[in-house]
């Protein structure tokens, strides 16, 4: 991995973690540029951060941790983009692995995280639920949805960085856009550490807000694996009930009209909506070819 390489950190009161992760990552990547946004900390996070000579980006007040991960890409200088957490929960160590799979032609990789290390038995079966929805919805097998340990290649990054939510989505959000688009996306297995600190992640809070996400980001990526299927589900209805009255009372009833109608009505939103979410990824194959012009290829 020969590419400039950025480490952005987004942290939030994290002065008791940052220490001895900002150590690590000095020692093991000399050469990169370590890059951590404040998101409003009211702890000594940015004079932990000026201690060890990092550079570091300040909100006046929390954005958000999607809104810290735009404005460290938006800041940052490389060719190459690593996100992790401040929490000390991912080891700095796995990063080399990473970069070797962006190496082998991935655009994106991301750590998964083993079942066992994640923090509770709830936690693990919410992932899962997660993982195998967004699965469905974009037609990839996705093993860790929302896992904020990635590497990337800057310049597809940025494409979607406007579509990147404000809170902890960015990485549902990233992985299904990286998939729509046709960017080969990898995953390698990591352990997780427990985090420092209390999670300002609350599982009953958050929990049905990321089902909310994954169904709306299906929506705009993949909108006819969300459509279609409710189109169905109201055609099957509408003729099964006119089934049942015609047989019970010899006519066609209003109420079959009307689901008949819903039906269609949702397919079309649905074909409409597939070619909304086309214009998304207008100019990346064109990108592609231009990067694979200046790297030789053709």
């Amino acid at each position: 991995m020969n590419e400039r390489l950025s480490v952005i950190l987004p942290a939030k009161n994290e002065a008791g973690n940052l220490p001895p992760l900002l150590n690590q990552l000095a020692t093991q990547f000399p050469a990169a540029e370590i890059l951590v946004v404040d998101d409003g900390s009211a702890d000594a996070t940015v004079q932990v951060c000026r201690e060890h000579g990092v550079q570091i980006v300040r909100h006046p007040y929390s954005l958000g941790n999607g809104a810290a991960i735009k404005t460290g890409v938006r800041h940052a200088v490389g060719e190459v983009l690593v996100f992790m957490d401040a929490d000390g929960q991912h080891d700095p160590g796995d990063i080399p692995r990473l970069l070797a799979k962006l190496d082998e032609g991935y655009e994106m990789v991301v750590g998964a995280r083993q079942a066992d290390t994640h923090a509770s038995l709830g936690r693990r079966l919410a992932n899962y639920g997660y993982n195998r929805l967004a699965s469905w919805m974009t037609g990839y097998d996705i093993r860790d949805l929302t896992s904020g340990f990635r590497a990337v290649r800057a310049r597809h990054f940025r494409k979607f960085l406007y579509l990147l939510p404000n809170g902890f989505s960015y990485p549902t959000t990233s992985t299904m856009a990286f998939f729509r688009a046709g960017f080969p996306v990898a995953y390698v297995p990591i352990r997780a550490g427990r985090r420092g600190g209390k999670s300002h992640i609350s599982l009953l809070r958050d929990g049905s807000r990321f089902v909310l996400i994954i169904l709306k980001i299906g929506a705009l990526f993949s909108p006819m694996r969300f459509f279609l299927p409710l189109s169905l589900v109201f055609l099957l209805t509408g003729v099964g009930y006119y089934g049942y009255t015609y047989f019970t009372m010899g006519r066609f009833t209003n109420m079959s009209t009307v689901l008949l109608i819903y039906s269609l009505s949702l397919f079309l939103i649905g074909l409409v909506s597939e070619q909304i979410s086309a214009l998304h990824y207008k100019g990346v194959e064109e990108d592609q070819r231009r990067t694979r012009r200046d790297d030789g290829k053709f």
